[in-house]
C-alpha cells in the first residue's frame, strides 16, 4: 500500500511505467473530467444558493438606513429606512422609517410606511402607517392604522408611479388625437 501511493503521486511526473499508470490514470481520470464539470457546475451552482438571512438580535439598537439585495430579519430596534428582498420584523422588533421589500412580514411593530410586493401582518403585528402592496394578508388580530392600496409596482414610489402613469395617460389622448 505504502508503494501504491508512491506510484500515484508522482503518477503524473514518471510516466516510464505507461501500462500501469496509462492504467490507473485511465480509470480516475475519466472520472475526474467529468468531476471537475460536476465542481464547476457545483461552483456554478454555489452563487444561486441563497445566503441565510441577517438577524438583528432584540438588543441591538440601529439608527440609520439598512439596504440589502438579501434577507432581513430584525429582532430589536430600527430607526431609519429599509430595504431588503424579504424583510421579517420579529414579535418584539420595532422598526421606525420606511419598509421596502419584495416580501414583508410583519409580527412586531412598524411606525412607517410599508411597501411591498406581499405584505403579511400577523395576528402580532402593530402597523401605524400606509401600506402599500400588490398582494395583502392581514391575520385576525392584528392591529392596523393608516390607509391600504394596491399598486402593480409597489416597490417604486407612488409619486413616480402616479406621476408616469398620469404623463402616459395624458400622452395616449394626444398621440390617437393627432
Amino acid at each position: 500500500m505504502f508503494s501504491k501511493s508512491k506510484i500515484n503521486e508522482p503518477g503524473p511526473k514518471a510516466d516510464s511505467t505507461t501500462p500501469a499508470s496509462g492504467a490507473d490514470k485511465g480509470a480516475p481520470s475519466a472520472p475526474s473530467k467529468p468531476a471537475m464539470p460536476g465542481g464547476s457546475e457545483f461552483k456554478a451552482s454555489a452563487p444561486k444558493a441563497k445566503p441565510p438571512a441577517s438577524v438583528l438580535s432584540s438588543d441591538l439598537h440601529v439608527t440609520g438606513n439598512l439596504r440589502t439585495t438579501g434577507d432581513i430579519q430584525i429582532e430589536g430596534t430600527i430607526e431609519g429606512d429599509i430595504r431588503a428582498h424579504l424583510l421579517t420584523v420579529g414579535e418584539g422588533a420595532t422598526v421606525k422609517g420606511e419598509v421596502i421589500a419584495d416580501d414583508v412580514v410583519v409580527n412586531g411593530r412598524v411606525v412607517g410606511r410599508v411597501r411591498g410586493l406581499k405584505v403579511r401582518l400577523t395576528s402580532t403585528a402593530r402597523v401605524e402607517g400606509d401600506i402599500i402592496h400588490k398582494t395583502i394578508a392581514i391575520e385576525s388580530g392584528a392591529h392596523f392604522e393608516g390607509s391600504v392600496q394596491r399598486q402593480d409596482d409597489p416597490l417604486n414610489s407612488g409619486a413616480k408611479g402616479s406621476a408616469a402613469s398620469a404623463a402616459a395617460a395624458a400622452a395616449a389622448p394626444k398621440d390617437p388625437a393627432s
